[in-house]
């Protein structure tokens, strides 16, 4: 199962602490984050990593090995580290009033195509907190947002 903190919803700028429960121990496993942007356009990253000796994996704790889209001690790597399939596209947001649905997903083993599925999860990664409320400002030549706090 996959764990994250906060659970289902967090904002775009806030760190999401991933982890994983249920493995076995040392087993090798890839870890894939997807999203896809307001055109349609699809952005993924993967990271290879072994569960502790438990059968548990924080990617607070544990290095992402060598072979995936960064290696090393990197909790918001699968963020960060989001790609897009087309060449030079570019991740943008142009409605802030919806959030990112990024998918996560454990896949058994490493190696250029990882095996069987072992678990998924969805997250909302949003831009606007709750109860923020958004007002367009319209004056002469002027164009722009504010954004009020509850």
């Amino acid at each position: 199962a996959i764990r994250l903190s906060p659970a289902a919803r967090s904002l775009f700028d806030e760190p999401l602490a991933i982890a994983v429960q249920g493995l076995g121990p040392r087993q090798q496993v890839t870890l894939r984050a997807s999203l896809r942007d307001e055109t349609g356009e699809l952005f993924q990253a993967s990271a290879r990593y072994r569960a502790g000796d438990d059968g548990q994996l924080d990617l607070a704790r544990c290095p992402a090995l060598p072979g995936g889209s960064f290696s090393g001690l990197e909790p918001m790597g699968l963020l960060w580290a989001l790609r897009p399939q087309k060449p030079f596209w570019r991740l943008v947001k142009r409605d802030v009033q919806s959030p990112f649905l990024l998918q996560l997903e454990v896949l058994e083993g490493h190696g250029e195509r990882p095996g069987r599925l072992l678990a998924q999860a969805q997250h909302e990664r949003a831009f606007l907190r709750d109860g923020v409320r958004r007002v367009p400002v319209r004056e002469g030549r002027i164009r722009a947002t504010l954004f009020l706090p509850p």
